[in-house]
């Protein structure tokens, strides 16, 4: 048979099983596995495909291993020696404006050219690679002479993780009404060199505690380094604000992913549901249809173990408001709702440390002009203290970790609350200085009944990360660094206590 033949039946044979792949991803969708189709689906064309691929965390700590490839069908996934199709989450589809944030002559259609794909990771698995050079159907067809993408080693869980990379609020912001950003200088936006430097720390797991996506508006003419930057919240914009900068460190180790007020419905839902959130696809989760917001700005909390003896608790506050909440409020009832699932994951493993995450600070500070500060989220701490009274945590909470605030703050209490991190300084134009020193009479829960006494402070408003320790006994290490790793300051933590080596302003 001569080559032109050949070649001629391997087109034949590679475009019935394109159009196979298309119609099982039109079926999947229209049977609820995937987002209803809502476009034309991106032609497939030769040349290597786009795939990028990590791991996160969900509930119980279930390993999920997560794909985006501009392919129609999902890829392979090698489970140390057994060989799955990844399943669909959600397919390509351009999604109709939306309400959102923005005023509608600023916004746009979300348009996702590309496929997410999931596979849950058993526990033990040694070895996972997702994509490859010689991808194959499950009848032996060899189609790597059209779609070579790069085979992908994800980063595994460990059994007893020992060193964490707390980062958050990373994107580059493109918002009308506030300071542009210069998306295109690594030195006004850094979150590359942050990744970059936090992966040469070799973490086992990665925290990010919030706000991935800040590219809401388009770039106006006359403002300089951000030029044609990818707006909106499709997947440009996702791609430039998170997937590419972060490449290293979603390589580096697997991630805990908490939801932002940036990723709640009005904003950057859609692309939250679609790539990171650790729930199966719901259609009424995905935040295409407003009349969902509702439900879909809600998520149950979930427990991530590390190790036997830790646990991380993830809450999700993406659509709490900056006003006290009545007991009337939906609102109210949804986030009591949460904080009882919380004392429940607590009491669950009542000899673990429980480590409380959310995006918005509670127990901390973010500072005003001149000498003045605020004190935590009103919202929630009505809900908390109504709940909870002055201790405001549900019992067992021993340490809170938040973002939101773009810097970086410890605070220890003489009161018996737990210790608190705020770690906002991910790459989002930073925030000003806490004042220093720091006003005495400041309480975080002011709009309250100022039970909770701070200790001893210590914050600053430089870009960077935290990485975290374990150590014996429950001590764990805590380590704040600028993005080129420069050390700020060391917290030494023990049964919800912080003592840090360098306090006030630091530099």
């Amino acid at each position: 048979m001569s080559r032109l033949v050949k070649r001629a039946l391997k087109l034949v044979v590679w475009a019935a099983a394109v159009l196979t792949t298309a119609l099982v991803a039109i079926d999947a969708n229209a049977s609820g596995s995937g987002n209803h189709k809502r476009g034309a689906p991106r032609d497939e064309s030769f040349g290597r495909s786009h795939l990028t691929a990590w791991v996160e965390l969900g509930s119980n700590g279930q390993a999920i291993a997560r794909a985006i490839t501009t392919d129609l069908g999902c890829p392979f996934i090698n489970v140390d020696h057994a060989r799955h199709r990844m399943s669909l989450r959600a397919g390509p589809e351009t999604i109709p404006q939306r309400p959102t944030a923005s005023n509608p002559e600023d916004s746009k259609p979300s348009e996702f050219p590309v496929t997410t794909c999931e596979f849950a990771i058993p526990e033990g698995t040694r070895v996972a690679k997702v994509g490859g050079e010689d991808e194959e159907d499950e009848g032996g067809h060899d189609w790597s002479w059209n779609r070579r993408s790069r085979e992908q080693l994800l980063p595994l869980p460990k059994p007893n993780p020992q060193r964490i990379v707390i980062l958050g609020d990373t994107g580059c912001r493109l918002k009308i009404g506030d300071p542009w950003q210069a998306c295109s200088d690594i030195e006004d936006w850094p979150l590359e060199t942050i990744a970059k430097t936090a992966a040469r720390f070799k973490p086992d797991l990665v925290l990010h505690v919030g706000d991935y996506h800040y590219r809401e508006n388009q770039c106006p003419p006359d403002i300089g380094g951000c030029q044609g930057s990818p707006w909106g919240y499709g997947w440009d914009a996702w791609e430039a604000d998170l997937f590419r900068p972060a490449a290293k460190l979603l390589a580096a180790a697997p991630w805990i992913m908490v939801r932002g007020n940036h990723e709640e419905c009005a904003r950057a839902g859609q692309g939250w549901y679609r790539f990171l959130d650790t729930r199966p696809y719901e259609s009424e989760r995905t935040c295409n249809d407003p009349a969902n917001d509702a439900i879909a700005n809600y998520n149950d909390p979930y427990a991530a173990p590390i190790g036997n003896d830790a646990q991380i608790v993830v809450f999700d506050s993406s659509k709490v408001t900056t006003s006290k909440l009545l007991p009337t409020d939906p609102a109210f009832a949804n986030y009591q709702d949460e904080l009882h699932k919380v004392a429940d994951l607590v009491a669950a493993k009542p000899d673990a440390l429980s480590i409380w995450t959310n995006h918005h600070p509670l127990l901390a500070f973010s500072p005003l002009t001149g000498t003045t500060v605020t004190g935590g989220n009103p919202a929630l701490l009505s809900v908390m203290y109504a709940t909870y009274g002055t201790a405001y945590y549900p019992p067992g909470i021993s340490l809170a970790l938040h973002g939101h605030t773009h810097f970086l703050e410890a605070v220890n209490y003489s009161t018996n609350h737990p210790a608190t991190f705020v770690i906002g300084n991910g790459g989002d134009n930073l925030s000003i200085n806490l004042p220093d020193p720091f006003p005495a009479d400041a309480h975080p829960d002011g709009d309250f009944t100022s039970a909770v006494d701070v200790e001893e402070i210590a914050g600053t408003s430089t870009f960077g990360f935290v990485v975290a320790d374990r150590g014996d006994g429950g001590r764990w290490t805590f380590r704040a660094y600028t993005r080129h790793g420069k050390l700020l300051t060391t917290c030494e933590f023990v049964s919800a206590k912080t003592s840090c080596s360098e306090l006030g302003f630091l530099h």
